[in-house]
């Protein structure tokens, strides 16, 4: 498979960008676990995150972009079952170390899959006008609550 970066239509430009965000939650996730920071830490801000980020975000796919191809392409039956799965991981309170380690890995698998594959075909298939509507559909990342802003650093080396 090829490293080259995927050229990404502007209409799908927020989308990638919060992408973008949710990989690096994934790395936080990763990091904190690696600190030894307490799990209940890590949870505290990955339930931000799914509220003020990734909640919004899946709702604005399934809303705007998913309806860019029909609703029985196996993309995006694939992509739906993915949010579902996601949204009952993120909710699990159990096995806090486990469940972060599964939040992370699953996140990154299927944002990878968004973007190489589902977000490629959605450039194929939709309409100039159609991928253009979607810049004024989306809220702008600068809308959101920052998750850089974040007081407790957990992914961070303490001095």
């Amino acid at each position: 498979m090829s490293n080259k970066p995927l050229k990404r239509h502007p209409g799908l430009m927020e989308l990638s960008r919060d992408h973008h965000h949710g990989l690096l939650l994934c790395w936080k996730i990763e990091e904190g676990l690696k600190r030894g920071t307490e799990p209940q830490l890590i949870k505290r801000y990955v339930d931000f995150f799914f509220e003020k980020h990734l909640e919004p975000h899946f709702r604005e796919e399934e809303e705007f972009a998913f309806p860019l191809l029909a609703p029985e392409h196996p993309l995006i039956e694939k992509a739906l079952v993915q949010h579902e799965a996601l949204r009952q991981l993120f909710h699990k309170n159990t096995e806090l170390a486990a469940t972060l380690s599964a939040i992370a890995g699953a996140l990154d698998a299927h944002i990878r899959f968004e973007e190489r594959e589902l977000f490629e075909e959605i450039q194929r298939n939709a309409s100039e006008e159609q991928l253009l509507a979607l810049t004024s559909q989306l809220k702008p990342l600068e809308e959101k609550e920052d998750p850089e802003k974040w007081a407790d650093v957990f992914w961070v080396a303490k001095p």
